[in-house]
């Protein structure tokens, strides 16, 4: 069984950064790990995917520069690193793992429960 533990959310203003830990536990070996999204009334979004080895990474087009995904394995954990935030970034935001580093959230087999960023105007 694989449990997956987002921290890391809160209120930041408008221009800030924050960075999101995602911890994993149980047999997290060779998986890739993404970030999804969802703001209220919205759909889930993509965000951000890296593979196991993180030689590979891939982000919403909306999202490159200002987002960054990496992952140290010997701690079980992926960060996301957010700069420049801004209000439309608010939303729960959401690890995932899977067998490949796909955009598509049907690709993942765990997710955690999500943390909350709030960014202010």
């Amino acid at each position: 069984q694989v449990q997956l533990v987002e921290s890391g959310g809160g209120l930041v203003q408008a221009g800030g950064s924050l960075r999101l830990p995602c911890a994993a536990s149980g047999r997290t070996f060779s998986y890739a790990m993404g970030w999804f999204r969802q703001a209220p009334g919205k759909e889930r979004e993509f965000v951000a995917s890296i593979t196991w080895s993180g030689g590979s990474t891939y982000y919403a087009d909306s999202l490159k520069g200002r987002f960054a995904i990496s992952r140290d394995n010997a701690k079980n954990t992926v960060y996301l690193q957010m700069n420049s935030l801004k209000p439309e970034d608010t939303a729960v935001y959401y690890c995932a793992l899977g067998p490949r580093a796909t955009g598509w959230g049907g690709g993942y087999n765990y997710w955690g429960q999500g943390t909350q960023v709030t960014v202010s105007s």
